[in-house]
């Protein structure tokens, strides 16, 4: 049975949503993560910290991690400056 959706390997990266993670002072790096991508296709890319084996026990009923996905962690600043760069529906 296949997935009303997955997830295109071969999307390129278009666009960084947001300020760079230097510049919010989320890392120490400038080539280290957080941060927000818009690809090619329009799929989004979140890079972030692994935490799904700290929240899979604690999930909220109806919440579900595939076992070829991950819940990955953002600072609240780096959604908030993208999202102006996030076109409204």
């Amino acid at each position: 049975m296949s997935r009303p959706w997955e997830a295109d390997p071969t999307a390129g990266m278009r666009r960084r949503l947001g300020r760079p993670p230097a510049e919010l002072g989320t890392t120490n790096n400038i080539d280290k993560c957080p941060d927000i991508w818009e690809l090619d296709n329009g799929d989004i890319a979140v890079i972030g910290r692994d935490l799904t084996d700290s929240y899979a026990p604690r999930l909220p009923e109806g919440v579900a991690i595939a076992e070829d996905e991950r819940l990955v962690i953002i600072p609240r600043s780096t959604l908030i400056s993208a999202k102006p760069d996030i076109d409204d529906a």
